[in-house]
């Protein structure tokens, strides 16, 4: 049985001190300790950002990809390999932003895939400019008057196309939050974590991990049923007002994975063996 400090790669992590994500990678740590596959049974795809260094920091097979692709690659993974357990990881600018294509098409498939969105409301890594997450009226590098739009929520948005998982955590509850990411693995479909991971160096001082511990609201402190989905958008809509952490919908009936329906497409057709040999002509004019 694995321990969480062997997923633990001797990369150094060069975040800046005090960033929330130094809370995630550990959360993720002990999640997979939790779920008890060995490191080699795991792979980790990521985009580009601060948050999407975490697969160098673990020892599963690690591809930091291109920004905003972490998805589509992570979907081909499993594909391909459905023994392994796939976890995919960015911000809100890598999954919303550039990426935000992706995500409504991976919920519709339901891969068997673990997405962890490090939602800090900047982005960091180039230096503070505003992110698809970003409150009205911030100021940034890229918005020095403040922002005139309003922000993504991505909570509504995933549940809005279907999510069968849904989760919110923070840093700030390093227990609850390691509970939360063990729940969307063992969760049999496509799971979203959203987690508000606070930066230190451009995020807004009201919003770190000090004001997270003592404004966090549980769930079931709430009497939330998590099979609600239309429970679980009303609560939701409190993005950027109250954070709430817990499971925000699990689907009670999740249904058939893509990589299942896959493999019985596959196993149908490779019953007919001549089905390979007329390939061709499902692409004919009728």
């Amino acid at each position: 049985m694995p321990q969480a400090k062997d997923f633990k790669s001797d990369l150094k992590p060069i975040w800046c001190p005090g960033c929330g994500d130094f809370g995630v990678v550990q959360a993720i740590y002990r999640a997979l300790a939790n779920i008890g596959r060995e490191p080699h049974e795991v792979a980790f795809v990521s985009g580009i950002g601060c948050s999407s260094r975490i697969p160098g920091y673990t020892t599963a097979y690690g591809f930091n990809s291109v920004h905003g692709r972490a998805l589509p690659i992570a979907q081909g993974i499993k594909l391909s390999r459905p023994d392994l357990l796939v976890l995919a990881a960015g911000g809100d600018g890598d999954g919303f932003s550039i990426g935000g294509g992706h995500v409504p098409h991976a919920i519709r498939r339901n891969p068997d895939i673990t997405y962890i969105v490090m939602d800090n409301h900047i982005y960091g890594l180039t230096k503070g400019q505003l992110s698809p997450t970003s409150p009205r009226g911030l100021a940034t590098a890229s918005s020095v008057y403040g922002s005139l739009e309003d922000p993504v929520n991505p909570l509504l948005y995933v549940l809005a196309y279907g999510a069968r998982f849904v989760a919110q955590g923070t840093p700030a509850d390093m227990s609850g939050l390691a509970s939360i990411i063990e729940d969307g693995i063992r969760f049999p479909g496509f799971a979203f974590i959203n987690v508000q991971s606070p930066c230190v160096t451009y995020g807004h001082p009201d919003a770190q991990l000090k004001q997270h511990k003592a404004e966090m609201k549980p769930l079931t402190s709430v009497g939330h049923d998590a099979a609600d989905r239309l429970a679980a958008m009303a609560l939701a809509q409190d993005y950027g007002k109250t954070l709430y952490t817990g499971v925000f919908y699990r689907d009670p009936e999740p249904g058939p994975t893509f990589e299942m329906a896959v493999a019985e497409r596959q196993r149908a057709l490779g019953a007919d063996d001549s089905a390979r040999e007329r390939v061709l002509d499902l692409f004919v004019s009728r």
